[in-house]
């Protein structure tokens, strides 16, 4: 069964840094776009960065130039660097394959002092 399982959260300081992983299972990770989204407390779910089959990314206006993802399908791992965090990143992070309806357990991503 498809399994995707988020990891690399916490409390950080702002300014800081966190690298999320999510290892997929279930499916050919290879061939599937993959995409992180947010959701922080009373808000929706928002995406975050998307990575493409051949990798090519794109991201929220928000988080340009701050975050970067990335893949790396020998270890069907995407992954999301996040720096110059901010308290407004504060949120749960998931990973979702595209087409396929299947989410994660999310991590938990706290940026206070």
């Amino acid at each position: 069964q498809v399994q995707l399982v988020e990891s690399g959260g916490g409390l950080v300081q702002p300014g800081g840094s966190l690298r999320l992983s999510c290892v997929a299972s279930g499916f050919t990770f290879s061939s599937y776009a993959m995409t992180w989204y947010r959701q922080a407390p009373g808000k929706e779910r928002e995406l975050v960065a998307h990575i493409t089959r051949t990798s090519t990314t794109n991201y929220a206006d928000s988080v340009k130039g701050r975050f970067t993802i990335s893949r790396d399908n020998a270890k069907n791992t995407v992954y999301l660097q996040m720096n110059s965090l901010k308290p407004d990143d504060t949120a749960v992070y998931y990973c979702k394959a595209s087409r396929l309806p299947y989410w994660g357990q999310g991590t938990q991503v706290t940026v206070s002092s």
